[in-house]
């Protein structure tokens, strides 16, 4: 049996939307708060390598304050990005979910669903 680790913000009604679909879909899951248990830079690392993308800057909220606050620009580096999601947890992109050594983030059900039934 595998469990599924999600990244969850309680307060994004997609968040709890993708939630609620992975718990009627894999039988055990963690569910890690990253607002309130921020990430590591290398926790982040090890995310980004198990997303199906192609930057960072797919794993990040561009319209939150704390962009700008953090430096961040289309331009960043890989590099700079995680270690400002590491600073400010808000600019997450949310849910990602872990399954299986694969990840997806779940702004779309799409990617969800073909992570977790592929």
């Amino acid at each position: 049996m595998s469990t599924a680790v999600f990244y969850h913000n309680p307060k994004c009604s997609k968040s709890r939307q993708i939630l609620a679909f992975v718990r009627e879909q894999v039988e055990e899951v963690k569910v890690i708060e990253y607002i309130k248990n921020p990430l590591s830079k290398l926790e982040l690392e090890d995310i980004y390598k198990k997303l199906d993308i192609l930057s960072t800057h797919q794993m990040i909220r561009d319209q939150e304050d704390e962009f700008s606050k953090a430096g961040l620009s289309e331009t960043s580096k890989d590099d700079d990005v995680l270690a400002a999601i590491a600073k400010y947890p808000r600019l997450l992109e949310r849910p990602i979910v872990v399954y299986k050594n694969r990840a997806a983030i779940g702004r779309n059900l799409d990617h969800v669903v073909a992570l977790l039934l592929n």
